[in-house]
């Protein structure tokens, strides 16, 4: 079991300290990190690890003046919040920053079923690494294992303010992966598949992950380039995720605040199409970006982010909240240094159509299954990624794709988006497959 009282103890202990030091307002964020994993590549045990480890840091305000300081050392407390607020009080004025008001702190933390206490033993580890490995080598037409994993880790979260507020909760986490290889020498294709959850329960089973690693490496084999044009993409479920990400970059308020967001004047307006509903709810139970309070002690609620299309609110924090004039959601995420926003899970509402019955509609296009580089212009929305996938021509697949790229603007790809109806919850972002219309497609 976690124990998490003793930090909480030692955070209430520094926050007195910095008080006593000078300090007109602070907190503590406390970490607590412990984890164990195997990876096998050929049947043998290619790596192993384990981490654990405590880290405090301490945030304090003098005035409008704001200074930060770490330690995993908690045998002179006075020493560490004088430095603190001997910083402070040297560092530059931030009008913004600031501690959550007393009476808006979470009176009551709700259990959201983030913890299995109890580690795996070690050799469980291994034997789902290898099971993986073993089942995508099955595969027909498999030539080479490019390695398999799991892993299991706990985290814990301390969080102690001079407001008043106390409050912890741990989250554990596990995972197995398997990638594989098809073909030889420059015709080799790789492919892989994963799962994670909160609870070891909840996982995939290794055998399936491996199995669907070495099928879709074996999918991919012999590749072709398609002619230049523009054409509807069918973005598969493993990549949509990646899509919402940049709409949830884009509505963050501190990319709206630093005027570095495509989207920084479009609030209350249209900027996806009707099909499209985003929901960010932090109480998912087992979630794996579910948390009971945000990052400044405050009670998360689920949003609409955006309501059938519509742009309904930014992702805020007591400081960018302050900075545009409105009210935090209680989204804010806590590092060492600070806050900032961020999604807990969110997720694209499903539609209607399977993505088989979205190819038969469309005709010829892409079913893009990966994606190359970082081309996302978050300033302009501007997008252009390497690609890969499979053809699409008269509604089915015909063969896999290499080396294309495909381009278009963000705030042209969410209005012109159909959601399937194939949505899956494995990660805390979520969408199903996506059909974009009008993409411009590079290839021969």
């Amino acid at each position: 079991m976690v124990e998490l009282e003793s930090l909480e103890e030692n955070a209430e202990r520094l926050v007195s300290a910095a008080l006593k030091a000078g300090a007109d307002q602070c907190d503590v964020v406390v970490t607590k990190g412990q984890s164990v994993g195997v990876s096998v590549r050929e049947g043998k045990v290619e790596n192993t690890g384990s981490a654990e480890g405590d880290d405090f840091y301490l945030r304090v305000f003098a005035g409008k003046r704001v200074a930060t300081v770490s330690t995993n050392q908690i045998a002179d407390l006075d020493m560490v919040a004088e430095r603190a607020v001997a910083m402070a009080r040297v560092s530059p004025e931030d009008p913004f920053q600031g501690l959550a008001a007393a009476e808006d702190l979470i009176a009551g933390i709700p259990d959201l079923d983030l913890l299995e206490a109890s580690p795996p033993d070690p050799g469980r580890l291994q034997e789902a690494a290898l099971e993986a490995e073993e089942a995508g080598l099955a595969v027909s037409g498999v030539s080479k294992s490019m390695g398999a994993s799991a892993g299991w880790g706990i985290s814990g979260f301390v969080l102690a303010t001079s407001a008043g507020f106390s409050g912890s909760y741990a989250r554990s986490g596990c995972s197995v992966s398997a990638s594989m290889m098809s073909g030889e020498g420059e015709t080799m294709e790789r492919d892989y598949d994963f799962s994670s959850a909160v609870h070891r329960g909840d996982l995939r089973s290794p055998a399936e992950i491996g199995r669907t690693a070495g099928e879709r490496a074996v999918r991919r084999a012999n590749p072709r380039k398609v002619a230049s044009g523009a054409y509807p993409v069918i973005f598969d479920r493993r990549l949509s995720g990646g899509i919402l990400g940049s709409l949830l970059g884009a509505i963050n308020a501190a990319s709206v605040a630093r005027k570095t967001s495509f989207l920084r004047d479009k609030l209350g307006e249209q900027v996806a199409a009707a099909a499209i509903t985003v929901t960010d709810d932090p109480l998912r139970k087992r979630g794996l970006g579910s948390r009971p309070f945000d990052g400044e002690g405050l009670a998360c609620k689920p949003l609409v982010l955006v309501d059938k299309g519509q742009l309904t609110t930014w992702l805020l924090d007591g400081s960018t909240a302050r900075e545009l004039g409105l009210r935090t959601n209680a989204r804010a995420s806590r590092s060492g240094s600070g806050t900032s926003p961020s999604s807990t899970n969110a997720w694209i509402a499903k539609g209607e159509k399977s993505p088989e019955e979205m190819a038969r509609e469309i005709g010829t296009g892409l079913l893009c299954t990966e994606t190359i580089g970082h081309g996302v212009n978050m300033v302009t929305g501007d997008y252009s990624k390497g690609a890969s996938g499979y053809w699409i021509e008269n509604g089915e697949i015909t063969h896999p794709v290499a080396e294309i790229t495909i381009a278009g603007n963000l705030k042209d790809m969410f209005l012109a988006m159909t959601p399937a109806n194939d949505l899956e919850f494995r990660g805390a972002i979520n969408a199903p497959s996506l059909l974009i219309e009008g993409m411009t497609i590079g290839g021969k």
